[in-house]
């Protein structure tokens, strides 16, 4: 590593430096972060200790939220404690590390929502066979698989930039290590790490994110059979998906589509797929699904 890093820390420009306009950020994200925590933790154990949420779609939800609390973890914390620091460094290390598990954590998502897509595609439009086909065997191996995916696009994201050399400057003008801003830093040419870059992350994003519209599609169409009352059940549920997929892919595509530029607005849009997203899936799941509010009514019940 000495032979090729002459830089051995990274220093974040974060974002803003008006120290003002940092606390109010701090107070802000840590609220975030701990209501990210709280409410996708809640998710995860009212599906554990429900008997009435027990089918594969609350499953694939569970794994969704625990992945949530680990993603936003790679990186709300490390922000909160650099909105009241002086110098907001990190070491080379701890640099490819923050991107690896934002990639890992991030490609889980990416394969659970398209596992979660086939799930909902098998219930509305092969119910006779729906529990036969996903049964808890098969569940527990397609949330492996997107472990390993998860696991495979990152590490090929850091190996794509762990070898290159970093001379100098090493002030990055973002609040973490990702691939684009740390890019911006490598002392040679870029152009066809660039292309893997897009290839590897951008490419891969935008096909899943086709592949699930599309399915949600052929669903949409299968329902024009169903009776009113299973349309509207159907739909609701669709409804939650179709949205989480949207707010996490659309700032993705935005970010992961573009070989080397960085743009001023990447800072805000970052946020909304780090903070905002892990936030607001529980809310959208909860809100919009009849039977989870059902099982927090009775667990708030029994409480009080």
């Amino acid at each position: 590593m000495a032979d090729i890093h002459n830089v051995t820390e990274f220093f974040f420009l974060g974002l803003s430096s008006n120290q003002e306009v940092q606390r109010v950020c701090f107070v802000i994200f840590l609220f975030l972060y701990m209501a990210i925590v709280l409410g996708n933790l809640l998710m995860v154990v009212i599906v554990a200790v429900s008997r009435n949420l027990g089918s594969p779609m609350y499953f694939f939800l569970s794994s969704l939220s625990f992945v949530e609390i680990c993603y936003s973890s790679t990186t709300a914390p490390k922000l909160i404690v650099d909105l009241l620091a002086e110098k907001k460094s990190i070491s080379v290390w701890g640099c490819m590390a923050q991107l690896f598990f934002m990639h890992f954590f991030g490609g889980i998502e990416m394969f659970l929502l398209m596992m979660m897509a086939y799930d909902r595609y098998v219930a509305i439009c092969k119910p006779l066979h729906y529990t036969s086909i996903m049964n808890r065997q098969v569940c527990t191996v397609l949330v492996g698989m997107a472990w390993m995916g998860g696991f495979v696009h990152s590490l090929a994201q850091v190996l794509l930039i762990f070898r290159l050399p970093f001379c100098g400057p090493n002030i990055i003008d973002h609040y973490f290590c990702d691939v684009l801003p740390v890019l911006k830093l490598v002392c040679s040419d870029t152009f066809l790490i660039g292309l893997l870059i897009v290839v590897n992350g951008g490419t891969l994003t935008v096909i899943s994110f086709v592949v699930l519209l599309s399915s949600y599609a052929v669903i949409l169409f299968h329902l024009r059979t169903q009776s009113a009352e299973g349309r509207r059940k159907a739909l609701s549920t669709c409804g939650s998906h179709v949205t989480v997929v949207v707010i996490f892919f659309a700032p993705c595509v935005f970010i992961y589509l573009r070989p080397t530029a960085t743009l001023p607005i990447d800072k805000m849009v970052t946020v909304f797929y780090t903070v905002i997203t892990p936030l607001l899936n529980p809310i959208i799941y909860s809100l919009r699904n009849a039977e989870v509010k059902k099982v927090i009514k009775i667990l708030y019940g029994k409480r009080n």
